[in-house]
């Protein structure tokens, strides 16, 4: 990972317009999380003017429990200058919750353009200098061939996304990279939703994200039958909302996001494992105020790995100039040593 930003991306170049930054905690791991991101976010890029908001999910609509964040975090949060955001999951819920940053984009969508981000995101780099599109809404491409997977007698990769892109009544020609052969995942327009771009029409995007998800649930085309849409619901219906708002695949000059701004650990095992030191440095930066602190010490990923030595044993197991080619590698070497926690 290179230390600054791109050229592209340099504060002294004319910025993007103000956004808003949302995140989606609720009790337990995604409240620790969303500390991290939140005091990364603050450490990162101090003179960040848009509003960090949490969104909350509230008891009730799709959750049959509470799954509000404690008082404790709750506070923190705010202490950091976090706006917490309580929403009502009418659709996913407790039954999808990945589905919950779909309703909170709903929840939030205002005038102003919104940068999604999950709460495994690690802010290394002032955000305020990637130079976002206000007219191109877009997405992570860190992401693997996960959706869909043809059957041997078929449809295929083109048709089953075809069907999807001619139910929206949207042309799907545009939005292949013909650089790839037929056939190929990477043909078709596909994110990682880890983070994701509205643009500056957020209602729109937000909307077009929920239909598509619950047209992909509730009503698929007849390509999609045999199809698994849990837990990739997100990432399926993601692609149409962005073409249908005008947008695609992320340009060099967001290489920032998921790179020297960005780092989204997925879990902290990962992240040990085959992450750059910065990552690490400024990992250790977030969590080391008292305050912060003592609240992470109560949650067993950040007390074993930070601070109980088992991030330094996972680093240890691999060489970052030759990490295996599949994510899934790692994770079993991890789990085979005892390393891996969620």
């Amino acid at each position: 990972m290179p230390s600054t930003l791109p050229s592209s991306a340099k504060p002294d170049q004319p910025g993007p317009p103000p956004f808003d930054v949302l995140a989606v905690a609720q009790s337990g791991r995604l409240g620790y999380e969303a500390l991290i991101l939140a005091s990364s976010l603050r450490l990162s890029d101090p003179g960040f003017a848009g509003r960090l908001v949490i969104a909350e999910p509230q008891p009730g609509g799709a959750w049959p429990g509470d799954p509000r964040l404690s008082p404790e975090v709750r506070a923190e949060l705010e202490r950091l200058g976090a706006t917490v955001l309580p929403f009502t999951a009418q659709h996913f819920g407790a039954s999808y919750p990945r589905g919950n940053k779909i309703e909170a984009l709903v929840a939030l969508a205002g005038d102003r353009p919104v940068l999604f981000l999950d709460t495994d995101t690690l802010v290394t780099g002032p955000l305020s200098a990637v130079p976002f599109d206000p007219a191109w809404p877009t997405a992570s491409m860190r992401r693997e061939g996960t959706w869909p997977r043809p059957t041997l007698y078929g449809p295929d990769m083109a048709a089953i996304w075809g069907s999807l892109y001619a139910r929206r009544g949207l042309d799907m020609a545009p939005t292949l990279d013909l650089s790839w052969p037929e056939g190929h995942w990477e043909r078709f327009l596909y994110f990682n939703a880890g983070w994701v771009w509205t643009g500056a029409a957020p209602r729109a995007h937000a909307a077009d994200w929920l239909e598509v998800a619950l047209m992909v649930r509730d009503d698929p085309p007849d390509a999609l039958v045999g199809q698994v849409w849990d837990p990739w619901l997100d990432q399926i219906a993601l692609p149409l909302a962005i073409a249908g708002q005008g947008g695609g695949r992320p340009g060099a000059d967001l290489s920032a996001m998921d790179g020297v701004a960005t780092c989204h650990w997925r879990s902290l095992s990962l992240l040990y494992a085959r992450e750059d030191d910065r990552v690490i440095e400024v990992l250790h930066a977030a969590v080391a105020p008292n305050r912060i602190k003592k609240l992470l010490r109560g949650w067993d990923p950040t007390r074993r790995m930070i601070w109980g030595g088992e991030g330094a044993r996972a680093r240890a197991l691999f060489d970052r100039a030759r990490l295996p080619a599949r994510e899934q590698a790692i994770r079993q070497r991890l789990k085979a040593e005892g390393l891996w926690l969620r």
